[in-house]
């Protein structure tokens, strides 16, 4: 049951993307194309189970004062090779992605699971976090590129989806920011419908922010 928990709190209750609000120099850079999407989702997927797992592992024997640079090595060590096998089966992807398959070891979503979660529990709930929250993230992705291809291109997955008149500015920066503010909106509406459906107040969970994730709070403490 506590699988199953952790393994369906990012795809809706918890996404990285729509509650957390992580992960945005990838959701606003490399998603003109749904094709990109699916690759830098994959990628962080990846990642994200691999180094969950690993700090889960030696969550017990890493000295507290040490660990975030140790978690950084971990998270590297993945994306390097996510990097490499990209690169080599797929290369075509690797270089529509470029600098943003290696900066995925300063994506905030990746070490602040391992901060948050992994050092916390055990490899086995490590795995199921790291699956959920990388689904949810690959889903945000594919969701923003697709809205931004159809309306910006006209095509979808590469294929045409119909003839109208493109909007230029969804495939350029500020569509990115449109794109997404639009769907935090929507969102948002969701959830306030849902409360109000259920007859309670819709208050937006106050630790689900930037402000609030535990990278921050063990700054704050290591300050103090």
């Amino acid at each position: 049951m506590r699988f199953y928990k952790e393994l369906i709190k990012g795809l809706w209750k918890e996404n990285p993307v729509f509650r957390i609000v992580l992960g945005m120099c990838p959701i606003l850079a490399i998603t003109t194309s749904v094709n990109n999407a699916i690759g830098m989702g994959l990628a962080a997927m990846f990642v994200l189970v691999c180094s969950n797992t690993a700090v889960a592992a030696v969550r017990n024997i890493v000295p507290d004062k040490v660990r975030i640079p140790c978690y950084i090595v971990i998270i590297a060590t993945f994306v390097t090779v996510v990097d490499l096998l990209m690169n080599a089966f797929t290369h075509d992807l690797h270089k529509a992605l470029g600098i943003f398959i290696p900066l995925i070891v300063v994506n905030c979503i990746i070490l602040g699971r391992a901060e948050a979660f992994a050092r916390k529990n055990s490899v086995w709930l490590s795995i199921a976090d790291g699956i959920g929250m990388g689904i949810g993230f690959t889903l945000a992705l594919i969701v923003v590129a697709a809205v931004r291809e159809i309306l910006g291109n006209a095509t979808l997955l590469g294929y045409a989806v119909g003839h109208y008149q493109v909007t230029l500015l969804m495939i350029l920066p500020p569509g990115g920011f449109l794109t997404l503010g639009c769907l935090l909106a929507l969102m948002n509406q969701i959830q306030a419908s849902i409360a109000l459906h259920s007859k309670r107040a819709y208050v937006p969970p106050p630790t689900l922010d930037c402000r609030h994730c535990m990278i921050c709070k063990w700054g704050a403490e290591e300050d103090g």
